[in-house]
């Protein structure tokens, strides 16, 4: 037994774990130790880290909402706002279109009553005219007939002037 060579690798195995085995065991179970509080510390990290991932994804969609909100009420806003000013303009254009429309009216019986007082005035003229031709031929034919048309005329000058200053 003494002379296996298993025997001595055995027993160098066994000497060298009592001589150095606590000394490795204090370094294994410090690194041992060590790497689980890193392992503890980086597990307390990320959950810091969610935390303030879920506060900061909290905060994000009470923003969004709140945006949305506000969003929403402008749109609202906008197209009330919208309304008012086509219907504005609606009525401003059927204003505008009225005036023109009366405008043109005003116009038309004006140029009626141009037209009606000119084609009078052309038609007093002939009248005139005609008259004076009518009258100048029968006085100019018979001299009794124009001193009786004088004398009509002179005796009716009195009516004529009390119905014209009335």
């Amino acid at each position: 037994m003494f002379h296996d060579p298993r025997f001595w690798t055995a027993l160098a195995f066994v000497l060298f774990f009592v001589i150095f085995g606590r000394k490795l065991w204090v370094a294994i179970t410090g690194h041992l130790d060590a790497r689980a509080e890193s392992v503890r510390h980086d597990l307390d990290e990320a959950a810091r880290l969610r935390r303030e991932a879920e506060q900061m994804l909290e905060d994000a969609t009470r923003e969004r909402e709140k945006t949305l909100a506000e969003t929403q009420a402008m749109l609202a806003r906008s197209e009330a706002e919208a309304a008012g000013l086509a219907e504005r303009a609606r009525k401003d254009a059927e204003a505008a279109a009225a005036r023109y429309e009366k405008m043109a009216q005003d116009r038309i019986h004006a140029a009626e009553r141009s037209a009606i007082r000119e084609i009078q005035d052309r038609a007093a003229q002939i009248a005139v005219a005609a008259a004076r031709d009518v009258v100048s031929t029968r006085l100019t034919e018979s001299p009794d007939i124009a001193s009786s048309l004088l004398d009509q005329s002179i005796n009716s000058l009195p009516e004529a002037l009390r119905r014209s200053a009335a």
